[in-house]
């Protein structure tokens, strides 16, 4: 046990004798979960929006209030004629334009039914789709007060409703997908390089003379970049709450043991590759190409699985982030609890014990 905490120290000595080496492990996960929280959302705020409105009553000024009051638009004017629609879209300053039918209130208290169009910039589809999500869902909302206080029943289409994220905020859907990214790039590009490290430098044999085993040596190397993945996550979790707005409605302690055990198969993931080269850069290189486009594109942070062909549906099988992000959502925006969560916990430990199984069979006991 003496000769363990030997080597342990020492890992933490090798570590902390870099200063720039410390500084982007501890850092360079909250620029990154800053950047990419709040740049890769789907959230649209203060959008311009323009009206056409030849009716100028009661209900066309309330839905128009409505829309400018929310944070996710801006009022900009009134439009003369429909003909300066596509005026507007050309000059780029407006994003949604909203065009009501002739003596709407009239319409809506005679007949129950109103007419208006909602036009957006399709060149932007998500950009479009959300600002008339955002719209409609308001719309309805003034059509149920008004229902309210008026009395007069009649047909509120479309009806819509936003299960777990009803203010339609980005970070819901984001932050998961980069938490899980960042843990599992820096994990494994710290561990990518320890073994890789000790080649390079020539320092191999002595950990080969030593009356370690293979199986200690790895954990040596495993448990200083596990605490430091600790920290990380601690971090993490800090910024997401208090920077990006993100819910923690199930236990926290579920979710910090789920973290620590993404953060123990990331590490391990870099420890494989760290026993199969030879060069600290090849290392990293491999580490960072061959898993940021799977992480990114195959786990849902960005495109829905559901939506993939067959063969990358299989694929995202082996993304441990892909099982990570799904038990996060479960546990931090839907508020469930372990049970919930088995099946992601059984497939991470699976792969946790196949890696480092992995791990100690590549190591090699001689130097070639």
């Amino acid at each position: 046990m003496k000769q363990f905490l030997v080597f342990i120290r020492k890992e933490y000595y090798h570590i902390s004798r870099d200063t720039w080496t410390m500084v982007i492990l501890l850092l360079l996960p909250i620029v990154m979960l800053v950047l990419f929280g709040f740049m890769m959302s789907t959230e649209v705020k203060n959008t311009k929006f323009a009206i056409y409105d030849p009716s100028r009553d009661v209900a066309t000024q309330g839905i128009t209030n409505k829309l400018a009051m929310s944070t996710y638009f801006s009022f900009s004017g009134y439009l003369d004629s429909p003909d300066q629609i596509e005026k507007v879209f050309r000059s780029g300053d407006i994003g949604l334009v909203v065009v009501f039918g002739e003596r709407m209130y009239e319409s809506m208290m005679h007949t129950g039914d109103a007419q208006l169009q909602l036009v957006a910039d399709g060149s932007d589809p998500n950009t479009a789709s959300t600002l008339t999500m955002y719209a409609t869902s308001m719309i309805v909302q003034y059509q149920q007060e008004l229902t309210g206080d008026l009395k007069i029943p009649y047909r509120i289409t479309p009806e819509v409703k936003f299960l777990y994220n009803p203010t339609l905020k980005g970070s819901y859907n984001f932050v998961p997908g980069v938490m899980g990214m960042i843990l599992m790039l820096i994990c494994a590009m710290m561990t990518s390089v320890s073994i890789a490290r000790e080649k390079e430098l020539g320092t191999m044999e002595v950990l080969l003379v030593s009356p370690m085993r293979p199986v200690q040596i790895i954990l040596s190397k495993v448990v200083p970049y596990f605490f430091i993945s600790v920290i990380n996550l601690a971090t993490i979790l800090l910024v997401s709450v208090f920077v990006l707005g993100m819910p923690i409605n199930g236990s926290l302690c579920l979710l910090i043991f789920l973290s620590l055990l993404f953060i123990f198969v990331s590490l391990a993931l870099g420890l494989l590759i760290s026993s199969a080269v030879d060069k600290q850069m090849v290392a990293l290189l491999v580490s960072a190409l061959v898993l940021i486009l799977p992480v990114m594109m195959l786990s849902g942070m960005m495109f829905p699985i559901e939506n993939m062909p067959a063969v990358l549906r299989w694929l995202s099988e082996l993304i441990p982030a892909k099982w990570y992000m799904i038990a996060i959502k479960k546990i931090m925006i839907q508020g469930l609890g372990f049970s919930s969560v088995i099946k992601e916990v059984a497939v991470l430990s699976a792969m946790a014990l196949l890696l480092i199984t992995a791990s100690i069979k590549r190591f090699k006991y001689r130097l070639e």
